[in-house]
Protein backbone atom coordinates (compact mmCIF):
# COMPACT_ATOMS: atom_id res chain seq x y z
CA UNK A 1 0.00 0.00 0.00
CA UNK A 2 2.88 2.36 0.72
CA UNK A 3 4.20 1.82 -2.74
CA UNK A 4 0.97 3.07 -4.38
CA UNK A 5 1.60 6.80 -3.70
CA UNK A 6 5.10 6.47 -5.02
CA UNK A 7 3.81 4.93 -8.22
CA UNK A 8 1.20 7.68 -8.50
CA UNK A 9 3.84 10.35 -8.08
CA UNK A 10 6.00 8.73 -10.72
CA UNK A 11 3.05 8.57 -13.14
CA UNK A 12 2.23 12.19 -12.47
CA UNK A 13 5.85 13.21 -12.94
CA UNK A 14 5.93 11.33 -16.24
CA UNK A 15 2.75 12.98 -17.37
CA UNK A 16 4.11 16.39 -16.37
CA UNK A 17 7.29 15.71 -18.31
CA UNK A 18 5.29 14.72 -21.36
CA UNK A 19 3.19 17.84 -21.01
CA UNK A 20 6.28 20.02 -20.78
CA UNK A 21 7.85 18.46 -23.88
CA UNK A 22 4.60 18.79 -25.79
CA UNK A 23 4.26 22.45 -24.83
CA UNK A 24 7.88 23.10 -25.79
CA UNK A 25 7.32 21.51 -29.18
CA UNK A 26 4.21 23.57 -29.70
CA UNK A 27 6.06 26.71 -28.73
CA UNK A 28 8.87 25.85 -31.09
CA UNK A 29 6.33 25.29 -33.87
CA UNK A 30 4.78 28.66 -33.13
CA UNK A 31 8.21 30.31 -33.18
CA UNK A 32 9.07 28.65 -36.50
CA UNK A 33 5.71 29.73 -37.94
CA UNK A 34 6.29 33.29 -36.74
CA UNK A 35 9.77 33.28 -38.22
CA UNK A 36 8.35 32.06 -41.49
CA UNK A 37 5.72 34.75 -41.48
CA UNK A 38 8.36 37.35 -40.57
CA UNK A 39 10.57 36.13 -43.39
CA UNK A 40 7.65 36.30 -45.79
CA UNK A 41 6.81 39.82 -44.58
CA UNK A 42 10.42 40.95 -44.95
CA UNK A 43 10.54 39.45 -48.44
CA UNK A 44 7.30 41.17 -49.38
CA UNK A 45 8.56 44.39 -47.83
CA UNK A 46 11.81 44.12 -49.81
CA UNK A 47 9.77 43.61 -52.99
CA UNK A 48 7.62 46.58 -52.17
CA UNK A 49 10.74 48.62 -51.49
CA UNK A 50 12.26 47.60 -54.83
CA UNK A 51 9.05 48.36 -56.67
CA UNK A 52 8.78 51.68 -54.89
CA UNK A 53 12.40 52.49 -55.73
CA UNK A 54 11.86 51.57 -59.37
CA UNK A 55 8.61 53.54 -59.45
CA UNK A 56 10.33 56.54 -57.87
CA UNK A 57 13.11 56.21 -60.41
CA UNK A 58 10.62 56.22 -63.25
CA UNK A 59 8.76 59.12 -61.71
CA UNK A 60 12.00 61.02 -61.20
CA UNK A 61 13.05 60.40 -64.79
CA UNK A 62 9.61 61.44 -66.02
CA UNK A 63 9.73 64.53 -63.82
CA UNK A 64 13.18 65.52 -65.13
CA UNK A 65 12.06 64.87 -68.70
CA UNK A 66 8.95 67.04 -68.15
CA UNK A 67 11.06 69.81 -66.60
CA UNK A 68 13.48 69.66 -69.54
CA UNK A 69 10.57 69.78 -71.99
CA UNK A 70 9.04 72.78 -70.20
CA UNK A 71 12.39 74.57 -70.18
CA UNK A 72 12.85 73.87 -73.89
CA UNK A 73 9.32 75.08 -74.62
CA UNK A 74 9.96 78.23 -72.58
CA UNK A 75 13.22 78.81 -74.44
CA UNK A 76 11.46 78.31 -77.78
CA UNK A 77 8.69 80.74 -76.81
CA UNK A 78 11.24 83.33 -75.68
CA UNK A 79 13.17 82.87 -78.93
CA UNK A 80 9.93 83.33 -80.88
CA UNK A 81 9.12 86.49 -78.90
CA UNK A 82 12.61 87.88 -79.51
CA UNK A 83 12.35 87.03 -83.21
CA UNK A 84 8.93 88.67 -83.41
CA UNK A 85 10.27 91.79 -81.72
CA UNK A 86 13.14 91.90 -84.20
CA UNK A 87 10.74 91.46 -87.11
CA UNK A 88 8.48 94.20 -85.75
CA UNK A 89 11.42 96.56 -85.36
CA UNK A 90 12.53 95.80 -88.90
CA UNK A 91 8.96 96.29 -90.14
CA UNK A 92 8.65 99.58 -88.30
CA UNK A 93 11.93 100.65 -89.85
CA UNK A 94 10.67 99.77 -93.32
CA UNK A 95 7.39 101.59 -92.65
CA UNK A 96 9.34 104.68 -91.60
CA UNK A 97 11.41 104.42 -94.76
CA UNK A 98 8.25 104.07 -96.85
CA UNK A 99 6.64 107.04 -95.09
CA UNK A 100 9.72 109.14 -95.75
CA UNK A 101 9.92 107.98 -99.36
CA UNK A 102 6.22 108.79 -99.87
CA UNK A 103 6.42 112.11 -98.09
CA UNK A 104 9.53 113.31 -99.91
CA UNK A 105 8.07 113.13 -103.46
CA UNK A 106 4.97 114.96 -102.24
CA UNK A 107 7.12 117.72 -100.75
CA UNK A 108 9.23 117.84 -103.89
CA UNK A 109 6.08 118.06 -105.99
CA UNK A 110 4.76 120.97 -103.89
CA UNK A 111 8.07 122.80 -104.27
CA UNK A 112 8.01 122.08 -107.99
CA UNK A 113 4.50 123.48 -108.31
CA UNK A 114 5.36 126.62 -106.36
CA UNK A 115 8.48 127.11 -108.43
CA UNK A 116 6.49 126.54 -111.63
CA UNK A 117 3.94 129.15 -110.57
CA UNK A 118 6.70 131.68 -109.94
CA UNK A 119 8.25 130.93 -113.30
CA UNK A 120 4.89 131.29 -115.05
CA UNK A 121 4.38 134.71 -113.45
CA UNK A 122 7.85 135.85 -114.45
CA UNK A 123 7.37 134.51 -117.97
CA UNK A 124 4.04 136.25 -118.42
CA UNK A 125 5.61 139.44 -117.13
CA UNK A 126 8.41 139.22 -119.72
CA UNK A 127 5.98 138.33 -122.51
CA UNK A 128 3.80 141.34 -121.76
CA UNK A 129 6.73 143.68 -121.71
CA UNK A 130 8.10 142.25 -124.96
CA UNK A 131 4.64 142.46 -126.51
CA UNK A 132 4.40 146.11 -125.52
CA UNK A 133 7.80 146.79 -127.07
CA UNK A 134 6.77 144.91 -130.24
CA UNK A 135 3.51 146.83 -130.49
CA UNK A 136 5.35 150.10 -130.10
CA UNK A 137 7.87 149.07 -132.77
CA UNK A 138 5.09 148.06 -135.18
CA UNK A 139 3.41 151.38 -134.67
CA UNK A 140 6.60 153.20 -135.44
CA UNK A 141 7.18 151.09 -138.56
CA UNK A 142 3.63 151.71 -139.75
CA UNK A 143 4.10 155.43 -139.51
CA UNK A 144 2.63 155.88 -136.11
CA UNK A 145 -0.81 155.28 -134.71
CA UNK A 146 -3.42 157.07 -132.74
CA UNK A 147 -1.62 158.26 -129.57
CA UNK A 148 -4.76 157.71 -127.54
CA UNK A 149 -5.00 154.05 -128.62
CA UNK A 150 -1.30 153.56 -128.03
CA UNK A 151 -1.61 155.01 -124.54
CA UNK A 152 -4.72 152.93 -123.82
CA UNK A 153 -2.98 149.70 -124.85
CA UNK A 154 0.02 150.51 -122.70
CA UNK A 155 -2.23 151.32 -119.75
CA UNK A 156 -4.06 148.00 -120.13
CA UNK A 157 -0.86 146.02 -120.24
CA UNK A 158 0.54 147.96 -117.31
CA UNK A 159 -2.59 147.16 -115.28
CA UNK A 160 -2.10 143.43 -115.88
CA UNK A 161 1.60 143.66 -115.07
CA UNK A 162 0.77 145.57 -111.92
CA UNK A 163 -1.64 142.82 -110.86
CA UNK A 164 1.04 140.18 -111.42
CA UNK A 165 3.63 142.20 -109.50
CA UNK A 166 1.18 142.63 -106.62
CA UNK A 167 0.54 138.89 -106.55
CA UNK A 168 4.27 138.17 -106.55
CA UNK A 169 4.65 140.56 -103.61
CA UNK A 170 2.20 138.41 -101.64
CA UNK A 171 -0.69 140.92 -101.46
CA UNK A 172 -3.30 138.55 -102.83
CA UNK A 173 -6.44 140.63 -102.01
CA UNK A 174 -5.01 143.68 -103.80
CA UNK A 175 -3.87 141.55 -106.74
CA UNK A 176 -7.35 140.04 -107.00
CA UNK A 177 -8.92 143.51 -107.09
CA UNK A 178 -6.55 144.62 -109.87
CA UNK A 179 -7.17 141.48 -111.96
CA UNK A 180 -10.92 141.96 -111.51
CA UNK A 181 -10.64 145.59 -112.65
CA UNK A 182 -8.58 144.47 -115.64
CA UNK A 183 -11.32 142.02 -116.68
CA UNK A 184 -14.08 144.61 -116.22
CA UNK A 185 -12.22 147.22 -118.25
CA UNK A 186 -11.00 144.85 -120.97
CA UNK A 187 -13.55 142.02 -121.38
CA UNK A 188 -12.26 141.14 -124.87
CA UNK A 189 -8.56 141.26 -124.06
CA UNK A 190 -6.60 138.14 -124.94
CA UNK A 191 -5.33 137.92 -121.35
CA UNK A 192 -8.75 137.85 -119.71
CA UNK A 193 -8.53 134.05 -119.30
CA UNK A 194 -5.16 134.49 -117.62
CA UNK A 195 -6.62 137.10 -115.29
CA UNK A 196 -9.39 134.68 -114.24
CA UNK A 197 -6.73 132.05 -113.62
CA UNK A 198 -4.71 134.34 -111.36
CA UNK A 199 -7.84 135.32 -109.46
CA UNK A 200 -8.21 131.63 -108.74
CA UNK A 201 -4.58 131.52 -107.62
CA UNK A 202 -5.17 134.36 -105.15
CA UNK A 203 -8.02 132.40 -103.55
CA UNK A 204 -5.96 129.20 -103.55
CA UNK A 205 -3.04 130.97 -101.84
CA UNK A 206 -5.46 132.07 -99.11
CA UNK A 207 -6.76 128.47 -98.82
CA UNK A 208 -10.19 129.68 -99.92
CA UNK A 209 -10.59 126.61 -102.08
CA UNK A 210 -14.25 126.91 -103.09
CA UNK A 211 -13.89 130.42 -104.65
CA UNK A 212 -10.68 129.18 -106.27
CA UNK A 213 -12.56 126.25 -107.86
CA UNK A 214 -15.16 128.66 -109.28
CA UNK A 215 -12.49 131.00 -110.68
CA UNK A 216 -10.65 128.13 -112.36
CA UNK A 217 -13.99 126.91 -113.75
CA UNK A 218 -14.41 130.33 -115.47
CA UNK A 219 -11.24 129.62 -117.42
CA UNK A 220 -12.22 126.03 -118.25
CA UNK A 221 -15.75 126.81 -119.43
CA UNK A 222 -15.44 130.22 -121.09
CA UNK A 223 -11.99 129.94 -122.64
CA UNK A 224 -11.56 126.24 -123.57
CA UNK A 225 -8.96 127.01 -126.27
CA UNK A 226 -6.71 129.16 -124.13
CA UNK A 227 -3.35 127.87 -122.94
CA UNK A 228 -4.29 128.46 -119.30
CA UNK A 229 -6.96 125.73 -119.31
CA UNK A 230 -4.61 122.82 -118.36
CA UNK A 231 -3.14 124.86 -115.51
CA UNK A 232 -6.64 125.82 -114.34
CA UNK A 233 -7.74 122.16 -114.36
CA UNK A 234 -4.68 121.07 -112.39
CA UNK A 235 -5.14 123.73 -109.71
CA UNK A 236 -8.87 123.04 -109.57
CA UNK A 237 -8.12 119.36 -108.87
CA UNK A 238 -5.65 120.41 -106.17
CA UNK A 239 -8.35 122.58 -104.59
CA UNK A 240 -10.85 119.70 -104.63
CA UNK A 241 -8.22 117.46 -103.04
CA UNK A 242 -7.50 120.06 -100.35
CA UNK A 243 -11.23 120.05 -99.51
CA UNK A 244 -11.15 116.27 -99.19
CA UNK A 245 -13.24 115.74 -102.33
CA UNK A 246 -10.95 113.11 -103.83
CA UNK A 247 -13.58 111.85 -106.25
CA UNK A 248 -13.92 115.25 -107.96
CA UNK A 249 -10.15 115.72 -107.88
CA UNK A 250 -9.57 112.40 -109.64
CA UNK A 251 -12.28 113.20 -112.21
CA UNK A 252 -10.67 116.53 -113.15
CA UNK A 253 -7.18 115.01 -113.25
CA UNK A 254 -8.28 112.17 -115.55
CA UNK A 255 -10.04 114.65 -117.82
CA UNK A 256 -6.87 116.74 -117.92
CA UNK A 257 -4.72 113.77 -118.94
CA UNK A 258 -7.10 112.83 -121.75
CA UNK A 259 -7.82 116.38 -123.01
CA UNK A 260 -4.23 117.67 -122.84
CA UNK A 261 -2.04 114.54 -122.82
CA UNK A 262 1.13 116.32 -124.01
CA UNK A 263 0.99 119.21 -121.56
CA UNK A 264 3.29 119.59 -118.56
CA UNK A 265 0.18 119.73 -116.39
CA UNK A 266 -0.83 116.28 -117.66
CA UNK A 267 2.42 114.84 -116.30
CA UNK A 268 1.75 116.44 -112.92
CA UNK A 269 -1.83 115.16 -113.03
CA UNK A 270 -0.57 111.59 -113.47
CA UNK A 271 1.69 112.03 -110.44
CA UNK A 272 -1.25 113.31 -108.39
CA UNK A 273 -3.44 110.40 -109.50
CA UNK A 274 -0.87 108.01 -108.06
CA UNK A 275 -0.90 109.94 -104.78
CA UNK A 276 -4.67 110.26 -104.40
CA UNK A 277 -6.22 106.95 -103.27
Amino acid sequence: MKSAPIVLLAVMAGLAGCASISSLDAARDDIDSAKMRLFTLEKDLAGIRNESKEGMGVLEKTFHADVAAVRKLSADIQATIDSTKTDMQALNGRLDDVSISVKKPAEDLDRYRSDADRRIIALEDRILKQQAMLDELNMKLSGGADPAKREGAASTDNLYVKALDTFKAGDTPAARDIFTRFIEQNPQHELVANAHYWIGETHYSEKSYEPAILAFQEVIEKYPRKEKVPAAMLKQAMAFNALGDKKSARYVLKKLTTSFPKSDESKKAKEMLREIK
